[in-house]
């Protein structure tokens, strides 16, 4: 399979040299894009900005912001069989970006927010016959509310984690599937649930 695989964060810029971001390390998805090549497959990552070097032998877009990300995707997910989207994207970003650089006042400074483009969303509408897992990182009503983002993102299945995946070594995820039922639960080092995963893929995903 021809696997598109999401990762890190992304940036939206308040001014020119102050953004608004998260702390996501990438590692999630980069051990997918090194497990899945291990298990013979081939694999496109795009990429938000992390201190990790690319993964060795795969078809790599470095982006920044949640619309570079956006783009990169469609332009290679026609190419895939499906994506594993494990990148944490920005949810907002200003209005408005500052030319330069804000200066201080001393006044409070009121920024008003929009939603950035859902990634995710549109990988889903525009699937095909191609397969969609996504992530959802969940603090409250996780299973319920990582259920309604699958079913809201045309999602074939979802990855449920919680804020302690961002930036750790090690991890808890459950897979979810359209019916709400955990098909898979996998915990230990990124590394490992990365292999799980892909193991996991190989063996209940159909191959086109």
């Amino acid at each position: 399979m021809r696997i598109l695989i999401t990762a890190g964060p992304t940036r939206e810029y308040l001014d020119d040299v102050r953004y608004l971001s998260n702390a996501s390390s990438g590692r999630m998805g980069y051990s997918l894009a090194e497990a899945a090549m291990a298990a013979g497959h081939e694999v496109i990552v795009v990429s938000g900005p992390v201190d990790l070097k690319p993964p060795a032998n795969c078809e790599f877009h470095a982006v920044e912001t949640t619309d570079e990300m956006r783009r990169a995707c469609e332009s290679v997910f026609s190419r895939c069989d499906g994506v594993i989207a494990a990148a944490a994207v920005c949810d907002y970003k200003p209005r408005n970006r500052i030319t330069g650089k804000i200066a201080k006042t001393g006044e409070p400074v009121t920024i008003e927010m929009i939603e950035t483009d859902d990634v995710l969303a549109e990988l889903g509408r525009d699937k095909g016959e191609r397969w969609v897992i996504g992530f959802a990182l969940e603090s409250q009503n996780a299973r319920e509310n990582a259920l309604q983002k699958l079913r809201a993102k045309n999602c074939d299945w979802i990855v449920l984690n919680g804020p302690e995946a961002i930036g750790a070594e090690e991890n808890r995820i459950e897979l979810i599937d359209h019916s709400g039922q955990v098909a898979s639960t996998l915990s230990g080092t990124k590394t490992h649930i990365a292999e799980g995963l892909v193991e996991w893929i190989e063996a209940n995903v159909p191959r086109a």
